[in-house]
């Protein structure tokens, strides 16, 4: 069997060395532009100072990763003999998955004794990411290429997103909502419910009033979801807000009955789109 790389990009929003050192996958990073300065995921600002810019009214903007880029990453493992599984971030959301896939054709050709399968994974954040770490397990209980990425492929709309958004303005930003809603709903309190469809796009699914109900809310939905799964972890990502992220670990513990979770905050280039305050629980279930 050949030696085989399992490859991602930062959207998975592991921790850096959690994923580099700890799970032994390389990514390529996208970048963002803040302040008139550009940097790149997972290595340019911290969460802490990037949420500060975007607090004080900067208003960052992202960039996918080009084939070129993608092809630069790519390359060295073929020149080395290895093939690759990349896990890229969710079609729906980015055209970053087409700029591998673009790259990846091309260098098929060029190496047609390598073996190279890019995946859409439809997901985002640790969505993502748990679709990384579920990889990695298969590959280390001795899977090989084809049969890792067929879990991938049967399992990846298992990936449950459930998340909550503080301030409505990034979404009418993002084109999620209208102007009014989020006038309106922000100065109600209202806090929107969002999760992940079967497309790769987040949608708006519900609402509440008050901080801690919505974020009760995803804990439910987790739970609800997760009924007849062994999930043997759960993901929280939060943006700059960990006492809630830490509230909602708790929930997860007691409701679903799971101690191993890992809370990080969201990286830069997601959270450019979801602003501070963001939550989310992510874990395997049954259907989106």
């Amino acid at each position: 069997m050949s030696e085989y790389m399992i490859m991602t990009d930062s959207t998975v929003d592991l921790p850096k060395e959690y994923l580099t050192e700890e799970l032994g996958v390389p990514y390529i990073p996208l970048t963002y532009l803040i302040d008139g300065q550009s940097y790149e995921d997972m290595i340019g600002l911290t969460g802490e100072e990037f949420f500060a810019k975007v607090r004080a009214g900067s208003m960052p903007t992202t960039s996918q990763i080009n084939p070129e880029q993608a092809r630069e990453a790519l390359e060295p493992y073929l020149k080395e003999g290895k093939d690759i599984l990349y896990i890229a971030f969710s079609s729906g959301l980015s055209g970053t998955y087409n700029s591998i896939r673009m790259a990846a054709e091309e260098l098929q050709e060029e190496y047609p004794e390598r073996k190279l399968i890019v995946i859409d994974s439809l997901c985002a954040c640790l969505g993502e990411g748990l679709l990384v770490y579920k990889a990695v397990q298969l590959k280390r209980a001795g899977k090989n290429l084809e049969e890792v990425a067929a879990w991938v492929e049967e399992n990846k709309l298992h990936i449950m997103h459930n998340v909550t958004i503080d301030d409505l303005f990034h979404l009418h930003r993002g084109g999620r909502v209208s102007k009014a809603s989020a006038i309106v709903g922000t100065m109600i309190q209202i806090k929107p419910i969002i999760h992940m469809d079967d497309h790769g796009e987040l949608k708006v699914i519900g609402k509440e009033r008050g901080r801690k109900k919505a974020l009760t809310h995803i804990v439910d939905m987790a739970v609800k979801q997760s009924e007849g799964w062994d999930n043997d972890i759960v993901m929280i990502t939060h943006g700059d807000c960990k006492e809630d992220a830490e509230f909602v670990a708790r929930q997860v513990e007691k409701k679903m009955g799971i101690h191993n979770i890992l809370i990080n905050c969201i990286g830069t280039v997601i959270g450019s789109h979801t602003g501070p305050g963001v939550v989310a629980v992510f874990c395997m279930g049954n259907k989106r």
